[in-house]
């Protein structure tokens, strides 16, 4: 399987290699220079209990000394106290800035543990092993970190970039139907956002997608990889383009926060998309069939209803503490047709409560 190169102003710092095993690790942790190095295995429990004791297996082969930190699984544990934790372990194991981190799992591990690595002793190097389909095409490349503070998402971060992304993925066997259908949300943006012919790729394919199959997993991941990798190297901060792989998250992380974090991520970036095809659509910017065709591309990954009883207002004031926030206004990801997509800084509480009520006309 061929990898992809990250590259930043134009000079290559790491590559993203695809397996169907955690195998070839060895070779990569040993062409990086690491094996007299300390290495730090971080994980949340559940996939721990799944992965960390292979990993750990074959660290030890070729690592002069490898350590584990286990966290309890959920978005309530990415956080500073986590991190607190995570700080005072590698003080007491006397990790320097020589040494080495490695984040085993989903976006939150992937957040935190690179957080950690930005931010202990000014700096040090992580590798990360997404083992969630949303962290495999998404979190996991970019060099994005950071955790939440007082339930507001992300809020604190720092960019940090990985020295290896490996992708073994045979995991996305042992993801349960709802993990994989929320990988699905960040998946399904990148051909709104950017590419129509990958849309109706994944519209071709959504049987096999649905099965698994390995080698359209392989293409699937590997593609959306590529859309990642483009914009990020175009954008590496966040300054312009790059704010276009928010589609579906203003409104989705208020949601997310409104729900308590009940739903997973991808979830409401799925709900958010929804919600922002909509108010393209009412702004008459695309056509009742493109919106159709937005919505049928959803469909089949079993995206939760909005609950009856949702605080319309209490979801839109929430809108008003994210992080893309620019004065006054937000910065929400709207589309021009599926391919296309635009940042647009006059969409009004109206436009948001409007598509909100719209959506539950379609659920009927």
């Amino acid at each position: 399987m061929e990898n992809l190169v990250v590259h930043l102003n134009h000079e290559p710092i790491y590559s993203i290699e695809y397996s169907d095993s955690f195998d070839d690790l060895r070779t990569y942790i040993k062409a990086l220079g690491y094996t007299n190095r300390k290495i730090c295995v971080v994980s949340e429990s559940n996939v721990a209990s799944l992965y960390m004791d292979a990993i750990l297996l074959l660290l030890k082969e070729c690592c002069s000394r490898v350590e584990s930190f286990v966290f309890p699984e959920g978005e309530e544990s990415k956080n500073l106290d986590t991190v607190k934790a995570l700080y005072e372990k590698l003080i007491i194991e006397r990790f320097d800035r020589n040494d080495v981190l490695i984040a085993l799992g989903g976006g939150v591990v992937g957040d935190l543990t690179g957080y950690t690595a930005a931010t202990y002793l000014r700096g040090i190097d992580f590798i990360q092993i997404p083992t969630s389909l949303l962290s495999q095409v998404d979190s996991s490349i970019g060099g994005k970190t950071g955790v939440d503070f007082d339930s507001y998402k992300n809020m604190v971060g720092a960019f940090h970039m990985p020295k290896l992304v490996y992708m073994n993925l045979k995991v996305l066997d042992t993801l349960s139907e709802r993990q994989f259908n929320a990988g699905m949300g960040e998946v399904v943006k990148y051909g709104i956002i950017k590419d129509r012919d990958y849309f109706d790729w994944l519209k071709a394919n959504q049987d096999k997608i649905k099965a698994r199959d390995f080698d359209t997993m392989y293409e699937m991941v590997r593609r959306s990889c590529m859309s990642k990798r483009n914009v990020v190297e175009n954008d590496p901060t966040e300054k312009g383009e790059r704010a276009l792989l928010n589609m579906g998250h203003t409104l989705g992380h208020a949601i997310e926060k409104y729900m308590n974090f009940q739903l997973l991520h991808g979830e409401c970036v799925f709900i958010g998309t929804q919600l922002a095809t909509i108010i393209s659509y009412n702004k008459g910017l695309i056509s009742k069939e493109d919106l159709e065709l937005i919505f049928d591309s959803i469909e089949p990954y079993n995206v939760p209803k909005l609950p009856a009883d949702l605080d319309i207002e209490k979801v839109i004031e929430y809108t008003k503490n994210d992080k893309k926030v620019v004065g006054n206004k937000i910065k929400f990801v709207l589309i021009n047709s599926i391919g296309e997509a635009y940042i647009d800084m006059d969409v009004t509480d109206d436009d948001m409560r409007q598509s909100i009520l719209d959506l539950y006309k379609m659920y009927e």
